[in-house]
């Protein structure tokens, strides 16, 4: 078995922000009483706030979701969705400049069937790419491998 030591994510899978109270886990995260830096809230707008993936394809995946606790666009404010927007152009800027990206990819999964990992809180992802990140680590040896740890990215993005 091949094993890729990274010590930084166990300080992430032993913390604890205590028990699941909504089923949603941004929902949690949103109410539980650890700062925003120890939930990796990048930034909180009037209907939306961005945070980190803290389980990133790349270093500096991110997304941006609304507050309100709705599965869809379509089940949101326009003003929501407008901020949703601003907020997506506001972190393009950011994770260019910062990362020097070849390209971001930008989206959503909504429902299970279209592959959501959290159906009922619709988001939308950013994630930095690079020619040639799917390199032979991620095609053949289905690994990832991150430069850099979430305290770093965190501390990258913040706005």
């Amino acid at each position: 078995m091949d094993v890729i030591w990274s010590p930084w994510r166990y300080d992430y899978i032993t913390k604890s922000s205590g028990p699941i109270v909504n089923d949603c886990v941004f929902c949690d995260i949103l109410q539980n009483s650890a700062s925003d830096e120890d939930n990796f809230i990048l930034h909180r707008a009037e209907f939306n706030f961005a945070i980190l993936n803290v389980y990133p394809y790349t270093s500096g995946h991110m997304m941006v979701l609304p507050y309100e606790h709705v599965a869809s666009p379509a089940d949101a404010s326009k003003s929501s969705t407008d901020e949703m927007m601003d907020l997506v152009k506001m972190f393009t800027e950011k994770i260019g400049s910062v990362y020097h990206a070849d390209g971001i990819n930008i989206g959503m999964n909504l429902g299970r069937a279209a592959g959501a990992g959290v159906a009922s809180h619709y988001h939308m992802h950013l994630l930095p790419r690079w020619v040639g990140d799917g390199n032979f680590m991620t095609a053949i040896g289905e690994t990832r491998t991150l430069p850099e740890d979430l305290r770093t990215t965190y501390d990258k993005l913040k706005i």
